[in-house]
C-alpha cells in the first residue's frame, strides 16, 4: 500500500452521526414527546392520586418557561462548546423530570421545573446537535442530520413503549423520577465520543482533502440577520409550523378524552399506539426528506412537508372509539411530517445564512419556535374552554400550520456558497 494511503486519516463523522443520533434521542425525544402523557394525571383529582389542576394550568407550564426563557438562545448557546452544552442541558431536564415525579400538589414547584427543563431543552436540544452535524458535513448534512433526528423517534417511541407499563404499574409519580435518572445515559456519548468540529480531530467536513476546500466564510453578526427578509420568513414559518405541531402533541391524549376515550387503560392504549407510531413514521420523513434536501430545492421540500402537518390536523378529530382506525392513518401522515419539519429548519438556515452563522441564526430561531411551539397549545386550551370543543379550536391550528407554508414559499433562493467550505466555529 503506497504510504500516503497508509497515513490517510480515517473520517469519523458517521461516528458523531451515531452519538449524536443517541444524544439527542435521549435528551430530547424521550422526555419531549412523553410528558404530555402525564397531562391527565395531573388533571384527576387527589382523591384519584393527582393534582387537580385545570387543564389550562396545566398546559400554562411549558408556555411560562418558553417566556421566561427567551434570552438563553441568543445571548448564552452560542458561548459553550456544543458538546459541553449537551451535558449540562440533559442534566437540567433529567433533574426538572425528577422534580416533576416529586412535586406535590403546588403549582409554583411545577412551574419552576418546567422553566429548568425548557434552560434544559435549550442547551441540549437541536442548536448544538445542528451545529455540530453542520460542522462535520457539507455535502451530505442533509442525510447526515436525518439519521441524527432519528433518533428523536427512536427513544420518544421507546419512551412511549416504556411510560405506560411504568405508570401502571408504579405509579406516575415514581415513573416520572426514573425517566429523569435515565436522561444521563446521554453524558457518555456526549463526553467520550462527541467531538464539535472535524478540525478537532485533524479532519474536514465530509472527509475533503484539505488541499480541495474554500477559504472559510465568516460567521456573521445578529445586525445582519435583522436585516435579512429571509431570517423573518423562516423565522415565521417554521413559528407557525411548530406551533401547529406542538399543539397536536400536547393536546393529542386530551383530545382523545375527549372525543370518548374515557376509560383510563383504553386512553393510554390508544395514545401509545398514535405516539409510537408518529415517531416510526418520522423516521422515513426524516430521512425521505434529508435525502431530498440533498438533491432538490430545500425550500420546495420545506413547503410540501409544511402542508403535510396542516393535512393531518383535521384527520386528528376524526378519531373516536366508533373510528379507532382513523388513528392509523393520522400518526402515519403526521409523523412523516413532523420527522422532516423540525430537520428542515437548519439545513434551511445553514444555506441562506452560512454555517458559521448557523448557531446565531438557531439561537433566535429556536426560542423563537419555542413560543409558537407551547404558547399555541395554551391558546387551544383557552379555545377549547370557549368555544365548547377541540373542532372549532383546530380550526386555528389547520390555518396556522398553512400560514407556516406560505411564509416559506416566499423565502428567496439561497445564495450560493461552494459545498466543501470548512467554515471555523465560533
Amino acid at each position: 500500500m503506497p504510504a500516503s494511503r497508509s497515513k490517510q486519516k480515517v473520517f469519523y463523522g458517521w461516528f458523531i452521526t451515531v452519538a449524536a443520533f443517541c444524544t439527542f434521542g435521549i435528551s430530547v425525544g424521550f422526555p419531549y414527546y412523553n410528558i404530555p402523557f402525564f397531562f391527565d394525571y395531573f388533571e384527576s383529582p387527589p382523591e384519584q392520586g393527582g393534582f387537580g389542576w385545570s387543564r389550562e394550568q396545566v398546559t400554562f407550564g411549558f408556555p411560562l418557561s418558553a417566556l421566561l426563557t427567551l434570552w438563553v438562545g441568543p445571548l448564552l448557546v452560542h458561548r459553550f462548546s456544543p458538546r459541553k452544552a449537551i451535558v449540562f442541558g440533559s442534566g437540567l431536564m433529567g433533574l426538572a423530570l425528577i422534580g416533576f415525579g416529586r412535586m406535590g400538589g403546588e403549582i409554583w414547584l411545577y412551574y419552576l421545573f418546567w422553566f429548568v427543563s425548557t434552560v434544559g431543552y435549550i442547551f441540549s436540544g437541536p442548536i448544538p446537535h445542528q451545529v455540530i452535524v453542520s460542522q462535520w458535513f457539507r455535502r451530505l448534512r442533509g442525510r447526515a442530520m436525518g439519521v441524527t433526528y432519528v433518533g428523536v423517534a427512536v427513544f420518544g417511541s421507546a419512551g412511549a413503549y416504556l411510560v405506560k407499563p411504568l405508570v401502571e404499574g408504579m405509579g406516575f409519580h415514581t415513573a416520572l423520577q426514573i425517566m429523569g435518572v435515565l436522561l444521563l445515559l446521554a453524558w457518555p456519548f456526549a463526553i467520550f465520543i462527541l467531538r464539535d468540529r472535524a478540525a478537532d480531530m485533524g479532519l474536514q467536513p465530509d472527509g475533503e482533502e484539505p488541499q480541495s476546500l474554500q477559504p472559510a466564510e465568516k460567521p456573521q453578526g445578529l445586525a445582519h440577520l435583522l436585516r435579512q427578509p429571509a431570517f423573518y420568513l423562516l423565522a415565521i414559518g417554521s413559528f407557525c409550523s411548530i406551533g401547529s405541531i406542538g399543539a397536536v402533541n400536547q393536546h393529542m391524549k386530551l383530545v382523545f378524552k375527549d372525543q370518548g376515550f374515557v376509560e383510563q387503560e383504553v386512553l393510554n392504549s390508544v395514545w401509545r399506539t398514535a405516539s409510537i407510531l408518529i415517531l416510526w413514521a418520522s423516521i422515513a420523513g426524516r430521512l425521505g426528506m434529508g435525502w431530498a434536501s440533498d438533491r432538490f430545492s430545500k425550500k420546495y421540500v420545506m413547503v410540501i412537508t409544511y402542508v403535510l402537518v396542516a393535512m393531518a390536523i383535521p384527520l386528528l378529530l376524526l378519531v373516536t372509539p366508533e373510528r379507532p382506525g382513523y388513528v392509523y392513518l393520522f400518526a402515519l401522515l403526521f409523523g412523516f411530517a413532523l420527522g422532516a419539519d423540525y430537520m428542515l429548519i437548519p439545513l434551511m438556515a445553514a444555506d441562506q445564512f452560512g454555517v458559521p452563522t448557523l448557531v446565531r441564526a438557531m439561537g433566535v430561531i429556536l426560542p423563537f419556535d419555542t413560543i409558537g411551539q407551547t404558547w399555541f397549545p395554551y391558546f387551544v386550551s383557552l379555545m377549547r374552554t370557549r368555544l365548547g370543543g377541540y373542532d372549532r379550536a383546530f380550526v386555528a391550528v389547520f390555518a396556522l400550520a398553512m400560514a407556516g407554508a406560505a411564509a416559506i414559499a416566499l423565502l428567496p433562493r439561497a445564495p450560493s456558497r461552494p459545498a466543501n467550505q470548512s467554515p471555523e466555529h465560533k
